[in-house]
């Protein structure tokens, strides 16, 4: 469906300066960042030096605290602690011992451990949560709600695929404030379902119409859809729900994307006036294709602006220069002069991306060479129900997000398939947590969630019975919408209903 630019965007000037680091992603390193291994991507023009430091050191991190899970289950097991107190009190440090079931048993009920480790793991997710990782919500010194309104945009919601090498999106290959993503959730080849997305802008313009901080039709609310690819391994490498067939990844998205501006049109007019916008994400260099509309907001699988194109071209200029250079790769892509006043929220906000990713690909490039060393997945486990974003690291989760399991069936296949060959063959469970979300705001919501949480983990324990095929092991939880901490749900804290955390039925842990 061809969609029009029904209004001129305002003009502006703009630093595209990168989002600033605060809270516990670390504070701007005292000495160079750069040193040693990062220093040839600091000759870049475009590269964020202090920014993309601060996500390396973020990145080691998280991976140091998964690395404690194997050694910690192993002391733990063979040290003979005398009682379960003591067992959790030496896993106090690695994630949260609520999330563990028994740790003492006897030669009629002995310790599973293989749960035990599955458990672990989503307790250092869990933490790893609780901790979080601040991001500023400002952009060149001015609310990022501003500059967003300045682009011509009121919200952005992301579809992407539930492949967890892209699970550092949002930090790492977008560089975006959470604070303009109203929303974020995975499906497997990024196929989202179209009255679900029709139902979450409804919900989206339901509060902006009622907080009436801005007129109606000012501004525009944006679906993108961002699929991935492997250059390194295209024919293996790609997207597993579409064969690692690229264009078929890119062209069934473009399909999704333009039947949702259809399905608003047709139930609300011309007045919803949404915007479309299609991506492609390269997992092995985190590079980014940005397919832009045309003048009439029409997209195209083949016509695109490729930041690793720009990253080259715009080597050996200032920064000014490369900026202006992306500004017209934009809009000779759009086919509209640089300066088109009715594109102009388009273009920015397209351009801004992909300064922004140019700053990954170079420090992708300053740590790894042309690309990440595993073109593979390498999944810790997999997030089920609701979507977590607060900690972002390729190859982090894979996720499969829905209201049920049957709902998403076919991706948690998939996420089985793909971590249970790496973990079964190291005797190992896949971990699979469960969160659903609840409003605080609404009555009994909490206990609902926790509910819900209980059934689907029940689902997935008959999903994926024991001796019949990759060991899953499932852990309920629930969290506030607004964030914050998960909290473990257990069979007696919600009814009785439902099995315990172990798989094993009723007990608390």
């Amino acid at each position: 469906m061809m969609r029009t630019a029904r209004r001129a965007a305002p003009r502006w000037s703009f630093d595209w300066q990168p989002w600033a680091v605060a809270g516990s992603l670390g504070a701007a390193p005292a000495v160079d960042p750069w040193q040693g291994g990062m220093a040839s991507a600091a000759t870049h023009p475009l590269a964020e030096p202090q920014l993309s430091a601060a996500l390396a050191q973020r990145a080691e991190r998280i991976r140091a605290a998964f690395a404690e899970v194997g050694p910690a289950i192993e002391r733990v097991a063979t040290a003979g602690y005398g009682s379960d107190a003591a067992a959790r009190a030496a896993l106090a440090g690695i994630g949260d011992v609520s999330a563990l079931g028994p740790l003492a048993g006897d030669w009629k009920r002995p310790v599973d451990w293989v749960a035990r480790q599955a458990e672990l793991v989503i307790a250092v997710f869990a933490r790893l949560v609780a901790e979080g990782a601040e991001r500023s919500a400002m952009l060149d010194g001015e609310p990022a709600e501003v500059v967003m309104r300045r682009f011509g945009f009121h919200a952005v919601d992301i579809a992407t695929c539930a492949d967890g090498r892209m699970a550092g999106l949002l930090d790492y290959v977008l560089r975006v404030p959470r604070v303009i993503v109203a929303a974020r959730r995975s499906y497997a080849g990024a196929l989202f379902p179209v009255a679900e997305a029709v139902s979450a802008w409804e919900r989206t313009e339901l509060r902006r119409l009622r907080n009436g901080k801005e007129p109606v039709g000012n501004t525009r609310f944006l679906k993108m859809g961002v699929y991935h690819f492997s250059s390194r391994d295209p024919s293996h490498e790609g997207c597993a729900a579409h064969g690692s067939d690229d264009r078929k990844a890119a062209g069934l998205l473009l399909e999704r994307l333009e039947a949702f501006a259809a399905a608003i049109d047709r139930h609300y007019g011309d007045a919803a006036n949404v915007a479309i916008l299609l991506a492609g994400h390269d997992t092995d260099t985190d590079s980014l294709r940005v397919h832009v509309p045309d003048a009439s907001g029409r997209m195209d699988i083949d016509r695109f602006v490729c930041a690793r194109y720009l990253h080259d071209a715009t080597a050996g200029m200032t920064r000014e220069e490369a900026k202006e250079h992306i500004r017209e790769e934009v809009a000779a892509c759009m086919g509209v002069a640089a300066d088109d006043a009715a594109t102009e929220g388009m273009r920015w906000f397209c351009g801004y991306l992909l300064k922004n990713n140019v700053a990954q690909v170079a420090a992708v490039r300053a740590l790894y060479g042309e690309g990440y060393p595993d073109a593979g997945h390498d999944e810790r486990l997999i997030v089920l129900g609701d979507p977590i974003d607060d900690v972002q690291l390729r190859n982090l989760a894979f996720q499969a997000q829905g209201q049920s399991v049957e709902e998403r069936a076919g991706d948690l296949a998939v996420g089985v398939r793909i971590l249970g060959e790496r973990l079964s063959a190291e005797g190992l469970a896949v971990p699979v947590l469960v969160v659903r979300s609840f409003d605080p705001a609404i009555p009994g919501d909490e206990q609902d969630a926790e509910a819900a949480s209980l059934r689907m983990r029940a689902a997935v324990a008959r999903m994926f019975p024991l001796g019949n095929g990759p060991r899953v092991h499932a852990v309920a939880a629930v969290r506030a919408t607004g964030g914050g901490p998960l909290r473990f749900v257990h069979a007696d804290s919600a009814g009785g209903a439902g099995r315990g955390p172990c798989g094993c039925g009723g007990h608390r842990a």
